[in-house]
């Protein structure tokens, strides 16, 4: 594959008016308010639905919302789930309002939940792992975040930080990262771009800081039954990096600006769904998304 992207000039950074002609490029391909917003919304006799805050871009104004379980209490832990950080990562953001319509209620008289389902919804719209300003959400939760997904979402969130126990955020790896995602991000940068192998399956990015292996594999056997685990690459590997156990990698989610390392609390992960396997389908990649949320608390369930 060629490390050639059609924006830029090859090792040279983006500068204003590269990065207004990759946004010229950008196209709307389906709708936030049906798809997000509704859904949210229909959730109303369920959850407590709150508005935290509204991006006002050149092609629209969004919405963004959090689902809290009836009867939020403040003895109770709080488990947050985020989704759509990468807005073209659609069972994330799926999988975050399908565990909130099955199973909010039968858990919620134990945890409070703090869903936080479509983070980036222009992402969502034109499919993109970028907001508008070619910034990348998901290496932006720190303070005086350039992108405002980040910020808004960790605004919202902090009012709540004293007491989550766990946080889990909900991706996918694509086959476009490799054919669009890590081309453009290395043309931004005005580097060579080095594609990593895409990983068959599900797995997990837990934090370096605060690896928990166990709560990790907890939720891999979870996630396995409804759909298959990655296996690692030749190098004992997953998108390029050491594997900790099976169907597990760590980041240092505070240090890359990861959802991930937004809060405090001691149990964190990122999933990673793989839709375009030939060995799924769509609705199993919500329901491993929803089943990474029942391993969760299957293991803090584990720890009382």
């Amino acid at each position: 594959m060629s490390n050639q992207y059609p924006i830029g000039t090859p090792g040279t950074p983006w500068r204003n008016e590269e990065k207004q002609v990759w946004y010229q490029q950008q196209q709307i391909q389906r709708s936030y308010h049906t798809n997000v917003e509704c859904k949210v919304k229909s959730l109303s006799d369920i959850c407590t639905i709150e508005e935290y805050g509204v991006l006002a871009y050149k092609a629209g104004k969004y919405s963004l919302f959090a689902l809290k379980n009836k009867n939020y209490n403040p003895e109770h832990a709080t488990i947050l789930i985020t989704g759509g950080v990468h807005g073209y990562e659609t069972s994330g953001v799926l999988g975050a309002l399908a565990f909130a319509e099955r199973y909010i209620e039968q858990f919620s008289d134990r945890y409070n939940f703090l869903i936080l389902p479509c983070i980036s919804p222009w992402g969502f719209e034109t499919i993109n792992r970028w907001n508008p300003d070619a910034i990348d959400p998901n290496r932006s939760f720190y303070a005086n975040s350039p992108a405002a997904e980040s910020r808004l979402a960790m605004e919202y969130v902090d009012a709540y930080s004293g007491n989550i126990i766990a946080h889990i955020d909900l991706h996918e790896t694509t086959d476009t990262d490799n054919s669009e995602f890590r081309p453009a991000l290395a043309a931004r940068e005005g580097k060579v771009n080095h594609n990593w192998n895409i990983p068959d399956g599900f797995y997990l990015v837990g934090h370096t800081q605060k690896p928990e292996p166990e709560f990790q594999k907890v939720i891999i056997e979870e996630v396995q039954k409804v759909t298959h685990i990655a296996d690692a690459d030749e190098n004992g590997q997953l998108i390029g990096v050491k594997l900790e156990q099976f169907g597990v990698i760590n980041y240092d989610g505070t240090k890359l600006g990861l959802c991930m390392g937004m809060t405090n609390a001691p149990f964190v992960t990122t999933t990673e769904v793989y839709p375009d396997s030939a060995n799924t389908t769509p609705d199993e990649c919500i329901d491993g998304q929803v089943a990474s949320i029942l391993g969760v608390l299957s293991f803090l369930s584990s720890q009382n």
